[in-house]
């Protein structure tokens, strides 16, 4: 029975639920970084490259030419797909610096609210501060 009492307390803190919730955030926002790369970024660059995209660079290790790398493929060719690889770290970058981008706005904000408004003190500490200002007096 203690492990489910644990577990519920450990389920139930926030940062477990933040967590989580930034985990699917994270999913979607994937998504739309891979759409900006392979929808808005790779067309011009596939232009510059001579209508070919990263995805279509690879190397034939049977020593073979192919027209395509879905023609290696289909001809059974083992092939290094590097282009797939730098198509992946594009996607990677454009995600860690966006990212990166929004921890650091958010935290910008975090240091504005901490800086705004100094706590109230406690009535304990009120009270403490009576009890000095009384002692100064006397």
């Amino acid at each position: 029975m203690g492990f489910v009492k644990e577990f519920k307390e450990f389920a139930i803190k926030g940062n477990v639920m933040d967590m989580a919730v930034g985990v699917i955030i994270g999913a979607a926002f994937s998504k739309i970084v891979s759409s900006l790369v392979n929808d808005i970024i790779m067309p011009p660059v596939s232009l510059i490259l001579g209508d070919k995209g990263f995805t279509e660079f690879f190397y034939a290790l049977d020593g073979k030419t192919y027209e395509s790398l879905a023609k290696a493929k289909e001809a059974g060719a083992p092939v290094l797909a590097y282009g797939n690889f730098i198509q992946i770290i594009i996607d990677f970058t454009i995600l860690a610096i966006v990212i990166f981008l929004m921890i650091k706005g958010i935290n910008s904000m975090k240091k504005k609210e901490a800086a705004a408004a100094p706590p109230e003190p406690t009535a304990s500490e009120k009270l403490l501060m009576e009890i000095r200002d009384s002692l100064k007096k006397n």
